[in-house]
Formats: structure tokens, sequence, C-alpha cells
């Protein structure tokens, strides 16, 4: 890789919504989390090319409580910045959504460390979601949101709201007011920034589609009244788009799809930077007839972060240092010292005395009752809780599809007893869909190898029983090619798989493709059930994904 040039995506795989700070020479990036635990996950660099995971910052339940939230609800939109020796992170967790009425809560926590400790949450405007928090040069501070609207027929199409926030008081104070009405044109993901007088409402536009953008607009005023940019290298054809300065609406064979929902940095040497959603799209189609996002193409790896180089006009607007409005898959990185971090590694031993921080669960945090790292060293012992469609505590971790290419397996060792006991190796989007090669107990075969395939509720075992020794370790591979699947198995060494059922179509696990949820990604990891209650336990030597490599 060329040493000034940043490859896009930045961070691949599930890493939607991105907001990023600047603490001196450090920079950090906040993104969407959704179900999984811990919330916020958060990515660190000194050069912009190379990027080191720190992991989920949200890892108190007391702070954050996402038991029974559904799919692709949860942590929205996180908002971090940086204020006089103290990070403040804003969020939304979404308890209800796919109804009438959306139950959207704010909260604000502060920390002096970027992996916290943070303080106890305070709970902000529940108006919309969304919530980006500004520090304006006079000290004061305030709150911007986007707020939907949820009668028949609506009134608008969104609007965003700004209202002050005390720190003394720990609250927000003083009146809500509505600084952009969209009647035609939906905003969201809105960060307010000053510069030069002026006061910027950043937005991202026109949904988080395939049609996505984003727009800048700007006031004299914190309070607006603001003006949207607007360039003649914009495209629209329609008056329910946005001018944006940033998408790929018009061009489906653009390599980034769906660009938008971005965020701005200035670098220590005065270099602008946004960080942005984008998704790379699988040939794959949602059928014609269906329901939900007819005919649209799938995401598996969902909504990624990309960078792109700014530059301001003469008439100080921002745009795209390439003069488009396009996003580069190439960017020249700034001027800074190369800062290269550590590798993930391929293969996790599980023989550190936590887990990775690649690693996320869903909805609560895996204590005690859920795992164990001690009690066989070198292994991580697992034990079963409730089902894979359970919205409180399953014992699963996993982490993200970063490549349409990858194989990833498992070393185990299990000793079911019955049919609901269960562990193994799980490919999931969500709840509703995933593939889980796992060990089981059948009364005619005993111990056994079998893979459930769920899609949007529909269930088969495509690979029928296989009856597997009771007392020997177990290997499990699953192999992915773009929308293609295929699972594999040893009884002996990690030369000597041999396949289980035959190829399938994965595209489903993909946004685009569920029912429920589409805003996450594709996730690979393991896990263990015990639907007797009784707490049997799986142990696993470790686990490890390869992919190809993209550079």
């Amino acid at each position: 890789m060329n040493a000034n040039i940043i490859t896009n995506p930045i961070l691949r795989g599930f890493h939607p919504d991105p907001s990023i700070v600047r603490v001196g020479e450090d920079y950090y990036i906040a993104t969407s989390t959704f179900e999984w635990f811990p919330g916020v996950q958060i990515s660190h660099s000194r050069d912009f090319i190379h990027w080191e995971t720190l992991g989920g910052t949200l890892n108190d339940p007391a702070i954050l409580d996402l038991k029974g939230v559904g799919p692709s609800q949860g942590v929205w939109a996180p908002c971090l910045t940086w204020d006089q020796g103290t990070f403040y992170l804003v969020f939304t967790i979404v308890r209800s959504f796919y109804c009438n009425m959306y139950d959207t809560h704010n909260y604000l926590v502060t920390s002096k460390h970027i992996m916290g400790p943070w303080s106890a949450p305070v709970s902000l405007s529940d108006f919309g979601f969304d919530p980006s928090l500004f520090h304006d040069t006079d000290g004061r501070k305030y709150m911007v949101s986007m707020v939907t609207d949820h009668r028949i027929p609506q009134k608008y199409a969104g609007r965003i709201i700004l209202q002050e926030y005390s720190p003394s008081e720990q609250q927000m104070v003083g009146p809500v007011k509505e600084i952009y009405q969209g009647d035609k044109i939906f905003l969201e993901g809105p960060h307010i920034f000053k510069r030069n007088s002026w006061y910027y409402l950043f937005s991202a536009d026109t949904g988080t589609g395939e049609l996505h953008g984003q727009t800048i607009l700007r006031s004299r005023s914190v309070w607006g009244p603001y003006e949207m940019y607007q360039s003649p290298i914009m495209e629209r054809t329609a008056d329910t788009e946005a001018f944006s300065i940033l998408t790929t609406r018009h061009h489906e064979d653009y390599p980034l799809q769906k660009a938008g929902h971005a965020d701005l940095v200035e670098t220590q040497n005065g270099e602008w930077y946004a960080v942005h959603l984008c998704g790379r799209p699988l040939s794959n189609r949602t059928e014609a007839d269906r329901r939900r996002f007819p005919g649209c193409r799938r995401y598996p790896l969902g909504r990624e972060t990309a960078v792109q180089k700014m530059r301001w006009t003469v008439d100080d607007w921002l745009v795209l240092d390439n003069g488009t409005t396009l996003p580069d898959t190439k960017v020249p990185a700034p001027e800074l010292p190369p800062c290269p971090c550590p590798e993930i590694p391929a293969r996790d031993d599980f023989d550190l005395p936590s887990l990775a921080p690649v690693w996320q669960s869903l909805r609560v945090p895996m204590n005690h009752t859920h795992i164990s790292l001690t009690a066989r060293p070198g292994w991580l012992r697992m034990y079963g809780r409730e089902g894979l469609a359970s919205r409180f505590t399953q014992t699963l971790i996993a982490r993200r599809w970063t490549e349409f290419t990858f194989e990833a397996s498992a070393r185990m060792e299990f000793h079911p007893e019955v049919f609901k006991q269960m562990a193994g190796l799980i490919c999931m989007y969500d709840t509703d869909n995933y593939f889980y090669l796992h060990v089981t107990f059948d009364e005619d075969s005993g111990t056994c190898l079998t893979l459930l395939r769920a899609e949007n509720r529909s269930y088969s075992y495509p690979a029928g029983i296989l009856p597997v020794p009771a007392d020997a370790p177990l290997l499990l591979k699953a192999a992915v090619d773009h929308d293609t699947i295929r699972f594999f198995y040893s009884l002996s060494d990690e030369q000597h798989f041999v396949p289980i059922g035959a190829p399938m179509d994965c595209s489903f696990l993909s946004d685009e493709a569920c029912e429920e949820g589409w805003f996450t990604g594709a996730m690979v990891g393991i896990c263990c059930q015990d639907l007797t209650g009784g707490g049997v336990y799986a142990d696993f030597d470790w686990f490890e994904y390869r992919t190809d490599s993209f550079q």
C-alpha cells in the first residue's frame, strides 16, 4: 500500500454512521452498534491510513440496557466530541421503530478517557434520533437532532431541531426550535460546526439506502435560518432530492454506494476530511414481489466507513477535494507521520484474560453466567442459555464480515445430552437470518452434527444429520465467496476438512434482504444454547477468521 494513500473503506464491514473527533494527534471514530454489545464501536488512528479497533466503549449494562430491543434497533448514530479535556458521547437507544410511534431515547455520557469509564447517563430530549452535541466558542452547548412525523397523513418528511444543553444542570434548557423544516427533502444525522463566523449544518439526506447523500447548510446564527448549498455539479432528478455535496444516487455502477451520513475533522495541519458511511453491493437483488425493498441490491457487509478529502471554496462552502460529488476509493492521506497499528490476529486462541475487542455479543455482556476464560485455561467455555431467537440472554459472540471472501473456523468440544442442547459455528445477520453449523444430540443418532438455515423465520436443515464421535474434538468451518457459502467439518485436523451439505446462497444475510432489521451487517462467530435451562457448556480451543487481501 502506498503510504500516502488511504484505501476505502477504512473501516470494513458493519461500521455505519461514523462520528470523528481529533484530540491532539489522535483521531477517534465512533460508529453505531445497534443490538450488539458493547455499544458504540471505537476505532483509533494517527495517520488516517492505519486504524485500530479499540472495541465497544459502552460496556456497562447500567449505562446500556439493550434487553428486548429488536433487530437493527438499540444504539443508533453516536456523536463523539471532546471539549476541555472531556469526551462527550451522545447516542440514541431505539426501543420501538418499525411501527407508528417510535421510542427513541437520547442520552449523554462523559469520560476523561476514550474507552471509559463513562459517567451515569443523562437523559436528553427524546424528540427524535441522531443527536449531536455542538460546543460553541462562547462555551454554550447545544443538541441538534432530527424529528420524524408519525401522523397519518404526515405534515412533513423530517425536521431538524436545536435546544441548548446546560452542563451545570445536566439537562436540556430553553426552547426547542426547528432549524430545518423538510417538506420534501428529508435530512437526518445532523452535526453543527463553526468556521469563519458561519454555523454549518452538516446533514445526511434522502434515507440511508442507495439514494443516500450528504448536504451542507449554513447560517450566521446557530438558530438559523439555514441555507442549503447548491452547486451546478449537483445532479437532481426530483424535488425530493437534496442538493448533495456527496452522493452516488445517480451512479449505480460506482464501487462505493450509499455514500452519506458524514462528519468532519480538521487535522493539526489544517487539512479537512470527512468520514462517511458507504456500502459495497452484491449483484444479487431482492425478489421483485417482496414486501420490503423489492428489487434492491444486497449488502452483506452492511454499511461501512470511508473517508474523503475536503476543501473550502472561496465563498466558504465545503466540497469534495476531487471536484465531484462522488466518493473516491483512493484518497490522498493527510500530511501526517506514518503510524502503523497492530493487526488483528487471524486466530484467537482465547489466551487473554478477556475477550478481544473484535468480539461482540447480542444485547447483553458475556459475564460469568455466559462464558469463562479460566475454567479451562487456553479455551473459551460457553454456557448454554436461550435460543437464537431470544432478544434477552443468548450466549453468543461474533465478529464482522469484512470482505466478500473469507473462511471462518473453530475447534470445539461439546457433550450434549438432549436435542435442546446445541453449540457451534454461526454466520448471521440477525435473530431471524442465519446459518448455524452445530453439534447436538438426536435420539436415534446420538451426538451429531447438523446445519440449520433460517431466512426470515423460514427454517430448514439442508444437510441432514451426521453422527459424530461423542468424546472427540471437532473442527467446523464456513467458507464464503460473495453470495455463496459452504460448510465443512473435520474429525482430525485442519488439513482434512470434509464438506457437509451443498453450496448455498447466503446473500440474504444482508441489508435490504431481511424482513425486520436492515441497518447492521453479517457477522460470524460461535455460540451455545441449552433450552432445558441446565446451562450445559461447550469448550472452544480457538476461532479463526481469514480473508483474501484487498490491497
